[in-house]
């Protein structure tokens, strides 16, 4: 007998909220198949099973908020015997808002929302999964309204959506995400001895090389930097293995694979840094496609859960919004944070003759229980150098 659990998407998440079942008792599932959706203070994440078999009984009812680790549901191996499938006890119905609502469809966070602000639900167009309301469509629907308003009307069934409420991915709470952020990254500077590091790097080289590739490709398929330099950082890995893994139950636990955890800033606020599975075992061209997708995902909302749960190490690239050089906080339990900045143009010597150069800066925020600052500075050399011969990363 297996058991589901509530996992873990990061190191802030304490507790989420069973959204909705992707399974039935006696469906047959293998791993990696999205089994539910669950809602943290970062959104709504599409949760995999981890492991091959029938689904046996599910424990936890939708709408219902536990402790990760709890048993969601249990399964057998396939051939297995096991108890007649049960399903679980329907969700407790909520409070009346104003007046009795049946048959709407909220997530957690919207219905305690509104009980604070005496929203109606009744009506509201939903823009959450199966056109469950969010926390993002009570906000809208709140805005000026006092507790002495009266309900609101019931929208028409083909309105489209407010356009305020398009701009947030569906469940994402920005107040509880920049709570969920805050936590983490006390929890980062309060028990991880940080050290940092950087240098300039000299991209003449890799700039040509991408302008002569990316003459030959049509601009859909055109390779951006930032993939180049998450493959440089991944293969850089592979020479000094201590700046990738977890530091979990005061000892270091190195990671075979290369899971890059990308920053990504949300249009409404917020950061998430997701990973890119295997980055070391892609190509260049890979890693763009992967990385076009994962943007584009995490501004929808529609991150799954072996994503959120095991990066790695985490890039944070702010040369987009000019920033010369960031160090960044490491994510507990990752043991470095990578950063870069915008590309300048600086005076450079070489070979004895002084030219001008378009410049990156790198830097590395790392964890001294692990490694120190001549294995960090072998880490950057060995990111320069590979950058110099793009052709064969």
């Amino acid at each position: 007998m297996g058991e589901f659990r509530m996992p873990s998407l990061g190191a802030d998440m304490d507790a989420g909220t069973l959204v909705e079942w992707r399974a039935r008792p006696g469906d047959v599932v293998k791993r990696g198949d999205v089994v539910a959706l669950v809602e943290t203070d970062k959104g709504i994440v599409e949760v995999e099973i981890w492991e091959s078999g029938t689904i046996d009984a599910l424990i936890v009812a939708p709408g219902t908020k536990v402790p990760v680790g709890t048993v969601l549901a249990t399964t057998r191996v396939d051939g297995s015997p096991g108890p007649a499938p049960v399903t679980p006890p329907p969700a407790a119905a909520p409070a009346p808002v104003l007046r009795a609502q049946p048959g709407v469809r909220a997530s957690p966070a919207a219905k305690q929302l509104a009980r604070e602000r005496g929203v109606d639900l009744t009506g509201l167009h939903g823009t959450g999964p199966h056109d469950s309301i969010t926390r993002a469509d009570v906000e809208h629907a709140a805005t000026g309204t006092t507790e002495a308003a009266p309900a609101p009307a019931p929208m028409p069934a083909q309105a489209p959506a407010p356009v305020a409420t398009r701009e947030k991915p569906a469940g994402i709470d920005a107040a509880g995400m920049r709570r969920a952020i805050a936590a983490a990254m006390a929890r980062s500077k309060r028990e991880i001895p940080h050290y940092y590091l950087s240098t300039e790097i000299d991209a003449s080289t890799v700039i040509a090389w991408l302008e002569a590739d990316n003459a030959t490709r049509p601009v859909t398929e055109r390779i951006l930097l930032a993939a180049v330099l998450l493959k440089a950082t991944a293969t850089a890995i592979g020479e000094v293995p201590e700046v990738n893994g977890f530091f979990v139950d005061g000892s270091f636990r190195p990671s075979s694979a290369a899971h890059l955890g990308v920053a990504i800033s949300l249009r409404h606020g917020g950061l998430i840094a997701p990973a890119i599975h295997d980055v070391q075992a892609r190509s260049v061209v890979e890693v763009q496609a992967a990385l076009r997708d994962l943007v584009a995902r995490t501004r929808a909302g529609r991150l799954r859960s072996s994503e959120m749960s095991d990066p790695t190490i985490t890039v944070t690239n702010l040369g987009d919004q000019g920033v010369e050089s960031v160090f960044g906080v490491i994510y507990p339990p990752q043991v470095a944070l990578v950063g870069f900045g915008r590309v300048l143009e600086r005076p450079w010597a070489s070979g004895g003759m002084l030219g001008v150069r378009p410049v990156i800066t790198a830097t590395l925020s790392a964890d001294h229980r692990v490694s120190d600052g001549h294995r960090g500075g072998v880490f950057l050399s060995a990111l320069n150098r590979l950058l110099q011969t793009p052709e064969k990363l």
